[in-house]
């Protein structure tokens, strides 16, 4: 999350405490968005996980039903 958070206070101009505020706001609303069970792999995403990335496109993917099919 660290490099998230770096990004967000650089494109903003504001602290990093600030920008983590906004990173964490923001991950906090998507996982009462998104279907369930992807909230972890948002959280696994933050993280760095190894493969978090795919891990989350798939997790949306099957969330939403094979709307991306």
């Amino acid at each position: 999350m660290d490099s998230i958070v770096k990004l967000v206070a650089e494109k903003t101009g504001i602290s990093e405490s600030q920008a983590k505020v906004a990173v964490d706001t923001v991950a906090g609303y998507l996982k009462t968005k998104l279907p369930a069970g992807v909230g972890s792999q948002v959280d696994s995403f933050l993280q760095g996980g190894s493969g978090s990335a795919g891990g989350l496109a798939d997790g949306l993917k099957d969330g939403l039903g094979g709307l991306f099919k």
